[in-house]
Parts: structure tokens; C-alpha cells; sequence
């Protein structure tokens, strides 16, 4: 696994990854434009991407993968069917090619994300002034006006898990609690409203984020 301050790897794969898109293999005019448009980033204009190193391992991790071994291996099985005659009724290489245009969206997405990295570690250690104040990686307790009790972690936009309880920092929720402390009061306002929430309990701890998340980012 590509370590989180392993840079010298990821500008090794980066380079890579510059070359096979740059031979363009699957620019062929087989009606791919549309499918390869990628989405549109969540984070605001400009904004930094923070995230744990757990998460950036975890995202080098599958760009070493792609780049060193599914792709070249996928390379190899879509020109075997090339040359096994017509290929608008190769399944093969019909199935062969969406499946890398698939990984090579998937690879600039990587880097585009791992390039603009700014790393932050939950674990670091804070002033005694502001142990207790809500930042990028705390994990916070928070109670609803009905008495019900809610535990999140504040993470970065690739790393969301809601089984874990793991949000965006670009979420609703992040941004009405960060920079608040155990005791205060926030306003959180979603499309369903204006609650207040008490912060009961804020924490420092090792988060999950080398992990693939159990849901899907959204």
C-alpha cells in the first residue's frame, strides 16, 4: 500500500498515469464522449481538500492498483479481442473497453483529488487552549431539543461513511459545528429546517479512513 507520506511514489504513478492517458486507448469513436464526463467536484472553488492520511493511503492505494496492474491487464485482454475479428460483435472487446474507459476516468479522478491533498492527522496534538474546539478530524457528540444523542467525525469529501458516522467537512452539519466547542450551541439549517444542537463531547481519535467506506460517497 502507497503510504500517506510516500510523495515520491505518488509523483512516480502520476507520471505514469500522464502517459497511458496520453496515448489515448480508449479514444477510439466508439460513443464514448458522454460517458466520459465526470462529475463535478464537491468541493467549493478553490478550497483545499483536506483529508486524513488514512484516506490518502487508502486513494493511492487504488491509483497504484489501477495504474500497475488492472489496467495493464485489462490492455492486454482488450487487444486479444481486437484481433479475434469484428469488433462490433467482439463481446469482449466491446464489455473490454467500457471497462477502461471506467478505470481511466477513475485514474484521473485520483489524481486530480491526491494532487490538490492537503493532509491533516486527527492525532496531532493540540493546545491545551483549543483541545476541546471542533477542527478538521474531530469526532463530536452532539444532542437534538429531543434529548437524542449523535456521534460524527468530520473527514474529507472522499472519505464519507455513514455507517461510521463519518461526514464531509463541506457537509451542512461540519460547517455549523466547526470552531465550536464541548457546551455551545449551533444552528444547523437544512433543506428540512433550523435545528439546534448541543455539543456535548468533542475527541481526538484514530478514524477508519483507510478502510473503502460501507456506503458510497455522496
Amino acid at each position: 500500500m502507497l503510504a500517506y507520506n510516500s510523495l515520491p511514489a505518488l509523483v512516480v504513478l502520476r507520471a505514469a498515469a500522464d502517459i497511458i492517458m496520453s496515448k489515448a486507448f480508449t479514444r477510439e469513436n466508439d460513443g464514448a464522449d458522454d460517458e466520459d464526463l465526470e462529475p463535478a467536484s464537491p468541493l467549493p472553488a478553490g478550497a483545499r481538500n483536506y483529508m486524513t492520511p488514512g484516506g490518502f493511503a487508502r486513494l493511492g492505494a487504488e491509483l497504484e492498483r489501477l495504474v500497475k496492474q488492472e489496467r495493464p491487464e485489462l490492455v492486454a485482454t482488450v487487444s486479444w479481442a481486437a484481433s479475434n475479428g469484428d469488433r462490433s460483435e467482439n463481446g469482449d472487446y466491446i464489455y473490454g473497453k467500457k471497462r477502461l474507459r471506467e478505470i481511466d476516468r477513475r485514474i484521473r479522478f485520483l489524481i486530480k483529488r491526491l494532487d490538490v491533498a492537503e493532509l491533516v492527522d486527527p492525532l496531532v496534538r493540540r493546545d491545551d487552549d483549543n483541545a476541546d474546539q471542533i477542527f478538521f478530524g474531530a469526532t463530536v457528540t452532539v444532542r437534538d431539543p429531543r434529548g437524542e444523542e449523535r456521534t460524527v467525525s468530520i473527514v474529507g469529501v472522499d472519505e464519507i461513511d455513514t455507517a461510521c458516522g463519518y461526514i464531509s467537512w463541506v457537509s451542512p452539519m461540519a460547517r455549523a459545528l466547526l470552531k465550536a466547542r464541548e457546551g455551545d450551541t449551533v444552528t444547523l439549517r437544512t433543506p428540512g429546517g433550523v435545528e439546534e444542537l448541543e455539543v456535548v463531547a468533542v475527541r481526538y481519535e484514530p478514524l477508519a479512513t483507510a478502510q473503502s467506506p460501507a456506503t458510497p460517497a455522496g
